[in-house]
């Protein structure tokens, strides 16, 4: 007896005295312990809350809730657990204030009747801590968000930087082969120049020069030789610059094209008439006849340039074979010449290009960069091959209107 009076002591001061607040309610959820803790977080006095509902502590809006929680509580089996993990479950206290709680249920049997243990415990703390923390959360993510965006505009803003560069780099680099070019390209010109102009030019005092000594009646023939030959030559400076000012105006775009209405035959054998004076005839090979409209004095220089030079290239027969499509026009100038390498095949549209073969021979090397030039301006395109010592084949294609 001695025994179980001390251990009842024992289990009052340890009911009394606990740092939480403990209910016990009988099968009818009617309250009928309660420890000091949970009288002063509740606010009640000592017994107060003895023989009242258990829902006399749960806030108004959730009664019928929770009366249907307590009615399930009862049919169901009983399990030992903590309630509303991860809810925000309120009480009631006697003022009518709120305040946030937690809840671990238990149960035990005595005299036949079930039991319900409840231990209380106000949480307002932790919810403050935890809306704190929630904040702070907000305000790091905040501050993360703000500082990936700003990351992310200095990367973009060094990205264009780079870019930018990229572009300055690639623009000084096109300027530097444009410069490399054009510097290459006045090398070319000052060497074709010199020697081009110094020809004709020595060919002119020479003459004249000799002029001077035929005083006599009978030297007339050998004058008019002389005299002949400053016309040849000061005619090849003629058509020297006329080549350069072509290159000026296809470079600057003031080329107009006048097309007109013309026949091919009568045309292409205008054209040959003009090198009657040539040793090598040159050999139209066209069948019938045909209308065509293009630019007339473009289309003449085209022809005359390639026909000039396959007569300079090649000391054979020169064909000028016309071949019809139904839309276009293929002309072919074929020559017996020396050819043309490889290599050289590749740079024969640029200007000032001579090929390796070919630099003993008169020439500016302007002919094929015009020709390419005008057969584009007309429309067409300008195809060659050619073997080396076999000869050469010229081929251009133009559209009939």
């Amino acid at each position: 007896m001695p025994n179980q009076i001390q251990a009842g002591f024992e289990f009052e001061a340890i009911f009394q005295e606990a740092a939480i607040g403990i209910i016990v309610t009988n099968s009818r959820f009617e309250m009928i312990l309660s420890n000091r803790f949970a009288d002063k977080l509740f606010g009640y006095e000592s017994s107060e809350l003895i023989g009242e509902n258990i829902s006399l502590l749960i806030p108004n809006h959730l009664k019928e809730r929770h009366h249907g929680h307590l009615e399930n509580l009862g049919h169901e089996k009983p399990i030992s657990r903590p309630m509303g993990i991860g809810l925000d479950l309120k009480a009631k206290r006697k003022d009518g204030s709120l305040f946030p709680i937690e809840i671990s249920l238990s149960h035990f049997k005595a005299s036949d009747s079930m039991h319900y243990i409840a231990f209380v415990s106000d949480v307002t703390l932790k919810r403050k801590v935890e809306m704190e923390l929630i904040l702070k959360n907000q305000q790091i993510n905040q501050l993360n968000e703000t500082l990936e965006q700003e990351v992310a505009a200095r990367t973009q803003a060094l990205q264009n930087t780079l870019d930018k560069l990229e572009v300055n780099a690639k623009e000084l680099e096109i300027s530097l082969e444009k410069e490399k070019v054009l510097g290459d390209l006045k090398t070319r010109f000052v060497s074709m120049a010199s020697h081009e102009f110094r020809t004709p030019l020595t060919s002119i005092l020479g003459s004249a020069t000799l002029i001077e000594k035929y005083t006599k009646e009978e030297d007339q023939p050998k004058r008019e030789q002389h005299i002949n030959r400053i016309k040849s030559s000061v005619s090849h400076l003629t058509e020297i610059l006329e080549e350069f000012l072509s290159v000026g105006k296809l470079e600057d775009g003031k080329l107009e094209i006048h097309p007109s209405e013309f026949s091919v035959r009568h045309f292409l054998l205008d054209i040959i008439s003009d090198f009657s004076t040539y040793q090598q005839a040159i050999r139209l090979e066209l069948e019938g006849d045909y209308t065509c409209v293009q630019d007339a004095s473009i289309l003449r220089k085209v022809i005359f340039n390639g026909l000039s030079n396959a007569l300079k290239f090649s000391q054979k027969e020169v064909v000028l074979r016309v071949i019809p499509q139904e839309k276009s026009v293929t002309l072919a100038i074929i020559d017996q010449g020396i050819g043309i390498s490889e290599e050289d095949q590749k740079h024969l549209f640029e200007r000032f290009f001579r090929g390796g073969n070919a630099t003993v021979i008169q020439g500016t090397g302007l002919g094929l960069h015009l020709v390419d030039r005008y057969v584009r301006l007309l429309g067409g395109k300008v195809e060659i091959k050619s073997e080396l010592n076999k000869g050469t084949e010229l081929r251009i294609q133009l559209p009939l209107n």
